[in-house]
């Protein structure tokens, strides 16, 4: 009967009774479900578990794949014999930051880890002061763009957003923001000897000092007509900043004194700038037209010029420790090594790299004789180049002593570093016929170094004094 029939469904069967007719699909007991592992939205053997401790962990098919899981934990370790290479490499619409592992005795290069980017990256600086955590770090400052620089910390592998970034969007009509550049960065110079102290050249004909400590920027150089393309502080001398523009124009900076500066007028466009680290007054300047100008801060006309590619020079590098090793690349795609140490520059080796427009090269600080090189092959647009592969420049250098740059040893007293190190600085600008009598001194308060006082620096000289290097030879 009806009846009998609307009981049954009442009561529902022995195995899944069913307390009432509101409850018709059981929900009482839905979290009572027995869910195994491995069905836990359709991932197979990817779950989270937990140890005895507690702690949850993950595994992925951890019987079958362990020597799997082992070799990627070894790849995952940075030896000390490793070197780090970060690579910005674009795909489409996708920009990325690469950070290879390079070992020449074990003849490796792969990917470490690689995070993506917001933006076209434009130029790479990396640096280790950590203004966080107040103890050396692993960061790099990224240019796009955007006015604003961000500052990565390369150490966290699935790192999804910058550390800090310098900067933000103001208004582009001001001569000078107070919020940083008001256009695309350009380049960017870390200062190895006053850490806490990065450089940036913008699209904005400005360049900007920022303190890293207080993430503000603390003077800014306005002395450039066009664009500026590049920039480099000087290995030695904490207060001398090189820069190149498109106003055909190379100047040095004393950034102790306010507009102190001194120029050379090249034929083109300024397109790389390069200290030379063996002989602290010289420089080197590559221009759009190819050409190649060697600087005497001390002289007004270049020690030698060259006509070095066809097309612009898109890359400067000087050897870490062997004199007179100058690697050169053009927007014509050849790489070219050169000997300059007998003041007049000979061409050792030239090569096609089939890396398309080569657009970047850079010196490793550890091997004399490799570097690396980027270009627009969509294919193949990143090589890593040990120069002792090529018969001619291993005939022309490989018996030539090793030079390495040391800082002086702790144990001498500070104040006579300082001071020997103004003293040079003094020195330097001193031949460059700087008239500075109506200039405020060092000793006086400029912006420059208020701001710098406000990271805990004592005195001006301080700021941009630095420790001094020498150099030792090294067989």
């Amino acid at each position: 009967t009806v009846e009998e029939e609307e009981d049954n469904e009442n009561t529902g069967t022995p195995e899944n009774p069913v307390t009432s007719v509101s409850d018709e699909y059981n929900f009482d007991k839905y979290d009572e479900e027995d869910t195994k592992p491995d069905a836990l939205l359709g991932i197979g053997n990817l779950a989270v578990y937990s140890n005895e401790s507690g702690d949850p962990y993950v595994t992925l098919n951890q019987n079958e794949n362990e020597s799997d899981d082992d070799s990627e934990k070894e790849d995952d370790k940075i030896n000390p014999r490793d070197n780090l290479i970060l690579v910005g490499h674009v795909e489409v619409d996708a920009s990325i930051l690469e950070v290879y592992v390079y070992n020449e005795e074990e003849g490796t290069l792969y990917v470490h880890h690689d995070l993506l980017l917001p933006a076209y990256p434009l130029c790479i600086e990396w640096l280790n002061h950590d203004p966080i955590e107040r103890k050396p770090g692993n960061l790099c400052a990224i240019g796009s763009m955007s006015p604003v620089i961000d500052v990565w910390d390369i150490d966290i592998v699935d790192c999804l957003e910058p550390a800090f970034k310098l900067g933000h969007r103001g208004n582009k009509k001001k001569v000078i923001s107070k919020y940083g550049h008001r256009d695309a960065v350009l380049d960017l110079s870390w200062n190895s000897n006053m850490t806490h102290i990065i450089a940036s050249g913008s699209a904005d004909q400005t360049v900007l000092l920022w303190d890293l400590d207080s993430r503000k920027f603390a003077s800014s150089l306005t002395s450039f007509q066009e664009k500026v393309q590049t920039l480099q502080w000087h290995p030695f001398e904490g207060q001398t900043l090189l820069v190149g523009s498109c106003d055909r124009v190379a100047r040095v900076f004393d950034c102790r004194v306010e507009d102190a500066h001194r120029d050379w007028t090249v034929p083109g466009e300024v397109e790389r700038v390069q200290w030379n680290h063996f002989s602290p007054f010289n420089f080197l300047v590559g221009t759009s037209t190819g050409s190649i100008h060697h600087i005497d801060c001390r002289t007004d006309a270049p020690l030698w010029e060259l006509s070095a590619h066809s097309k612009e020079i898109t890359g400067l590098a000087l050897s870490s420790q062997c004199p007179g090793l100058l690697m050169t690349t053009g927007a014509d795609g050849s790489q070219k090594t050169w000997d300059i140490l007998d003041g007049s520059p000979s061409l050792v080796y030239e090569h096609k790299q089939k890396l398309g427009t080569l657009l970047c090269l850079d010196a490793c600080p550890d091997l004399p004789f490799v570097a690396c090189i980027g270009g627009d092959n969509k294919n193949h647009n990143f090589c890593v180049v040990d120069l002792m592969e090529y018969s001619g420049v291993k005939h022309r250098f490989a018996n030539r002593e090793l030079m390495q740059a040391i800082k002086s040893e702790e144990e001498e007293v500070e104040s006579a570093e300082e001071s020997s190190a103004m003293e040079t600085a003094d020195a330097m600008f001193e031949s460059l016929s700087l008239d500075t009598s109506d200039q405020p001194q060092p000793s006086t308060s400029t912006v420059t170094m208020k701001n710098f006082q406000s990271s805990g620096l004592k005195n001006k000289e301080k700021a941009f004094g630095g420790k001094k290097k020498k150099f030792k030879k090294k067989k």
